[in-house]
């Protein structure tokens, strides 16, 4: 390498080294005071969402509301400190918010999908159709809310099972709410020759032994229909939704057991058969 060359490479070297050190005289102030604030910002962010969620939690609201308001509130605190520490460096945000507008209708456009969960996700959050700990049915599917997210809503079920449902499919369905209870109906055929007012009295009787049905609901049994070789009696009642086989089985079995002890018959379907024997005329 020639004397020439070296000297272009060494003021090359003193060129960056200048312009370097004239950015940090000139803006080492504004780039620290930036990040004063962005840190102080960030503080504020965090302490501003817990306030709130410990106010929230305080005063009973729903957990999953009070999770996206507070985060809500979080993300715009850290958006306008971030737009005011920009500021201090002496950068316009005006052509920042026109490229992020650019570049989220792009996005929009190819996400459409999952946008459109979010969306419906805020309209359930807001609305409150359900929340945590409700038993819901929606599109044949029936489990206890676990958690409501922006994009989806996570069930559970007796098995200990999750169903997720992307929330643009809970949206503007037929739903179905029971709280923390499921439905339980049951039919019981009992003889024609037995007495149905007793042996409703001896169900009655044997559903009030069992705990785990809700007692503000209570249970209903009655004459549900008139079978071929049974008077049947239906039985409703609610159960939790996490217990609702254990006690719809074990109801079952001391409702069968209370009729047994009150001898009360539960025939088996019948069928009876007459054989017509005509002598047929005799042919001359």
């Amino acid at each position: 390498m020639n004397q020439t060359g070296l000297e272009q490479e060494l003021q090359q070297l003193q060129n960056v080294y200048t312009l370097i050190t004239e950015f940090l005289v000139k803006y080492s102030f504004q780039l620290v005071g930036a990040l004063i604030i962005f840190c102080i910002g960030l503080w504020v962010a965090s302490k501003v969402s817990r306030l709130l969620l410990g106010l929230f939690k305080k005063h009973n609201i729903d957990i999953t509301l009070a999770t996206f308001v507070a985060s809500a509130v979080r993300i715009l605190i850290i958006v306008l400190i971030g737009i005011i520490a920009l500021g201090k460096l002496g950068i316009s945000v005006t052509p920042l918010v026109a490229a992020i507008g650019a570049v989220s209708l792009g996005a929009g456009l190819a996400l459409q999908g999952m946008l459109s969960n979010y969306a419906a996700g805020v309209t359930i959050i807001v609305t409150r159709p359900f929340v945590v700990t409700n038993t819901i049915s929606v599109l044949g599917v029936t489990g206890q809310v676990k958690s409501i997210s922006l994009g989806k809503t996570t069930l559970t079920n007796e098995e200990g099972e999750e169903i997720s449902i992307p929330n643009k499919h809970i949206l503007g369905e037929v739903l179905h709410n029971s709280f923390g209870n499921m439905l339980v109906e049951t039919k019981i055929g009992i003889s024609y020759q037995s007495d149905p007012e007793q042996a409703i009295a001896v169900l009655k009787k044997a559903a009030a032994t069992q705990p785990d049905i809700d007692p503000k609901q209570g249970i209903q049994i009655g004459i549900d229909a008139f079978g071929d070789s049974a008077i049947e009696l239906g039985i409703r009642y609610w159960a939790p939704t996490q217990q609702y086989y254990r006690v719809k089985y074990q109801t079952n079995l001391t409702l069968f057991n209370a009729l047994k002890e009150a001898g009360i018959m539960i025939p088996f379907p019948q069928s009876e058969v007459r054989i017509v024997n005509e002598r047929l005329p005799e042919i001359a």
